[in-house]
């Protein structure tokens, strides 16, 4: 099937859900791939921006090249109020656009011809969303350091990344590459993604030029503005020497000399579990900002006070978390999980959540054995909500429940023990960030990866984690030396496999929807359920 024809088939059908949900028109055109949107593929942004903090005031200008792969006269640019499109020009030319909403459609002049590579300027200005709670509600924030310098960043996962800048603000289609020009003020820096190129100076303001030579999603697209003090080393990993840059704010570089010593640990047990880090060629940079952190790709973001755990607190409560900074290792777990590979559609933001909250757990058990790495990750299980399903509504641009995040990461757990062979676990989630490098995926694409890697037919698993609320009960009853077990709130077909222990003994039972029986030898009078797996149970009369 061709590329084009999933997308028409993918558009279809979520235009079609959205009714049936009664999203509304603006949903859609956010979250769907509309027909303004799918006959073109966006290659590279050229984007330079202006920041003047004084006013609160960006502008600039977005050059587009993008590759036509069907011949039609209406693009789709996203750019949210109270930010204004100014002008949209193809070859020198001014094009006519009207907008509904966050969507303008611009009429092109020049004739849209298959194969055909075209370049499209948008200037835009504006002063955009302030955001109350970042990184939560997305926008930008402009504070003071201690010398009453500038400290200001965005933040735009959810909210979306049109929210400062003109772009197709949708995550199935990424970019190949981008250049990023940031103008501040004389006296402060502008740390963006990539490398820095170069930086140029007038009398008033300076220009960082940075590159990113690998695909990059637009909410990982950020501009973080400081009087920073840098320091940087280099790390030597699975594909040679990767640069490792540091930016702090200058009465924090003591403490971030120390704390950042997590990162070269956090880079040796990701690439142990996950393979090479993904963007050698873009190199990685930790930077400090006035909010709690984010994923931005090879430009992470970081808040986290320079205390281990997540604001000093241990979100497990088994001690662990206390063991590691939680945005160092959380939000660096998501370039492989977020941005070497990126959901095509946020209803599956699970891709990126659940297996980078799964990532904590795989840190601590390189570094404190499997045994604290299980305490951990069943201590997030008090946050699991299940108040709605992991995977949310398509085309509309609807995240599934925040369960995606620990409810996610101990889906996987259990996943691993019925693997029940962590050399295959590893090859699994190495063979990810193989199979989907530096692509844009659904939900069903992994859960088919793993199902086919593990030799495992996963299907009622993830329908029954993933698509649904009710986590599966296993009932049982201790008659003398028999036991009688099964499942209840379960999907149709849900057969899971759980460990269990006996007497002292750990056996292997696979519950179904019907009452199953098994004889033992001796009385039984001790009877567990391994706790690894993500299951309730009860004894019953």
């Amino acid at each position: 099937m061709s590329a084009l024809l999933i997308i028409l088939l993918f558009s279809s059908c979520a235009e079609a859900q959205a009714i049936q949900n009664k999203y509304t028109r603006a949903d859609t055109l956010r979250g769907s791939i509309t027909p303004e949107r799918e006959w073109w593929d966006v290659t590279h942004y050229d984007l330079a921006v202006t920041i003047e903090p004084d006013k609160e005031f960006i502008s600039g200008v977005n050059t587009v090249i993008y590759e036509v792969l069907k011949p039609n006269q209406t693009l789709q640019i996203d750019l949210q109020k109270p930010m204004k499109l100014i002008r949209a020009a193809q070859d020198g030319k001014t094009l006519s656009f009207t907008n509904e909403g966050a969507a303008h459609f611009i009429t092109l002049l020049k004739k849209q011809k298959k194969g055909a590579k075209n370049t499209l300027e948008l200037t835009f200005e504006g002063i955009p969303v302030v955001g109350a709670r970042l990184p939560w509600d997305g926008g930008w924030t402009w504070q003071k350091d201690a010398n009453g310098k500038t400290f200001a960043a965005n933040a735009n996962q959810g909210i979306g990344s049109s929210i400062w800048w003109p772009n197709k603000d949708i995550p199935y289609d990424e970019v190949s590459g981008l250049d990023l020009h940031l103008t501040v003020p004389n006296g402060l820096m502008a740390i963006g993604n990539g490398t820095l190129i170069d930086s140029t100076s007038t009398n008033e303001t300076t220009t960082y030029n940075w590159k990113v030579k690998n695909p990059i999603n637009s909410y990982g697209v950020s501009a973080n503005i400081a009087d920073y003090a840098h320091f940087s080393e280099t790390y030597t990993g699975e594909k040679g020497v990767l640069d490792l840059n540091y930016y702090v704010l200058k009465e924090n570089l003591e403490k971030a000399k120390k704390q950042f010593k997590q990162v070269p640990m956090m880079l040796k047990a990701f690439e142990h579990w996950f393979g090479p880090y993904p963007f050698y060629e873009d190199g990685y940079k930790l930077v400090e900002v006035p909010y709690l952190g984010m994923e931005h790709q090879s430009n992470v973001t970081y808040g986290n006070r320079y205390e281990n755990g997540y604001l000093g607190r241990d979100l497990s409560g088994s001690g662990w978390g206390l063991k590691f900074d939680f945005i160092i290792i959380h939000e660096s777990g998501h370039e492989w999980f977020a941005n070497n590979i990126t959901n095509k559609d946020v209803a599956d933001m699970w891709v990126h959540e659940g297996f980078t909250a799964y990532s904590e757990n795989l840190y601590v058990d390189y570094y404190f054995g499997k045994e604290a790495s299980a305490e951990y990750v069943i201590g997030t299980r008090f946050a699991i909500s299940n108040d709605r399903p992991i995977i949310g509504t398509y085309g509309v641009d609807q995240e599934g429940s925040g369960d995606m995040y620990y409810k996610g990461a101990n889906i996987l757990h259990t996943l691993r023990q019925l693997i029940e062979d962590d050399k295959k676990w590893r090859q699994i989630l190495r063979g990810l960030n193989t199979e989907f490098y530096h692509q844009t995926v659904t939900s069903a694409q992994v859960e088919n990866y793993i199902s086919k890697e593990s030799g495992i037919n996963l299907t009622q698993f993830w329908d029954q984690y993933l698509r649904t609320i009710l986590i599966p009960e296993l009932q049982y009853k201790i008659k003398e030396n028999t036991l009688e077990f099964r499942y209840v709130d379960i999907v149709e077909g849900f057969d899971m496999p759980v460990q269990v222990n006996v007497n002292g003994i750990e056996k292997w039972i696979t519950p179904t929807a019907e009452w199953q029986s098994e004889s033992f030898e001796k009385t039984i009078t001790d009877f567990k359920v391994d706790p690894d797996f993500y299951i309730e149970s009860r004894e019953t009369k």
